[in-house]
C-alpha cells in the first residue's frame, strides 16, 4: 500500500492504518527502537507508542514522506521510554556512544541558551548535512540520527568498519569546523 493511501487511512481513523504501518515499516521502526533501547520487549512497547503516536497526530498532520516521519516518532518513543525507565541502557549502548560522539562538537550550555540557539543550530549542521557527498550524509544520518552502528553503517555502504569510523571521525571533524565559522562556540 502506498504511503498517500496509509497516510488517508489515519485521517479517516481507520484502525487498518497501523496494521498497514507495522506491515509495511514494522521491522524498520522496530529496528530503531532496538538501536536505542537494545532490549527487545522495551522496544515493542516503544514501537506500540509510536503507532499510538501516528495515530494521534494524524490528523492535522499530513506527513509528505511517512517513512521519515514515522522514523522520528519511532526515536522520539524510544528515547523517551529510556528516559522514563531512568536507567542505563543495557547491551550495545548505541545512544549514549553517538551522543558522546558528537559531544567534541556541540557542547552543553545553559538551558535558556540552548533553546534559542537550537533552531540556529539545527539549520546550520542541515546546511553542512547538505555540503557533503550522499555516502557521508547517510553514513552521518545512520550514525547520528538512526543511532545505527559502525557494522550496520559498513555493510550497507560496502565499506570495511574502519573506513566507516574514519570516516565519521572526519565528519565530525568537518562538522566541528563548520559550526565554529557559523559563529557556534563549541
Amino acid at each position: 500500500m502506498q504511503d498517500e493511501m496509509i497516510v488517508e487511512l489515519y485521517w479517516q481513523r481507520d484502525e487498518r492504518a497501523i496494521e498497514e504501518t507495522d506491515r509495511q515499516y514494522g521491522a524498520y521502526l522496530f529496528r530503531i527502537a532496538c538501536n536505542i533501547l537494545a532490549d527487545v520487549e522495551d522496544s515493542r512497547e516503544s514501537l506500540s507508542d509510536t503507532y499510538l503516536k501516528a495515530w494521534n497526530s494524524m490528523p492535522p498532520a499530513r506527513p509528505p514522506r511517512l517513512v521519515s516521519y514515522l522514523g522520528r516518532l519511532a526515536r522520539q518513543a524510544a528515547i523517551d521510554r529510556l528516559r522514563r525507565q531512568g536507567r542505563q541502557k543495557r547491551g550495545g549502548q548505541q545512544y549514549e556512544q553517538s551522543l558522546s560522539e558528537l559531544s567534541e562538537c556541540i557542547s552543553g550550555g545553559d538551558e535558556t541558551q540552548c533553546a534559542v540557539e537550537y533552531g540556529l543550530l539545527a539549520e546550520a549542521v542541515s546546511r553542512w548535512l547538505w555540503t557533503l557527498a550522499p555516502h557521508e550524509r547517510q553514513a552521518f544520518i545512520c550514525r547520528y540520527f538512526f543511532l545505527d552502528s559502525i557494522a550496520e553503517i559498513a555493510a550497507a555502504l560496502g565499506f570495511s568498519g574502519s573506513k566507516v569510523k574514519s570516516l565519521l571521525f572526519r565528519l565530525r571533524s568537518s562538522l566541528r569546523e563548520y559550526l565554529q565559522k557559523e559563529g557556534f562556540e563549541l
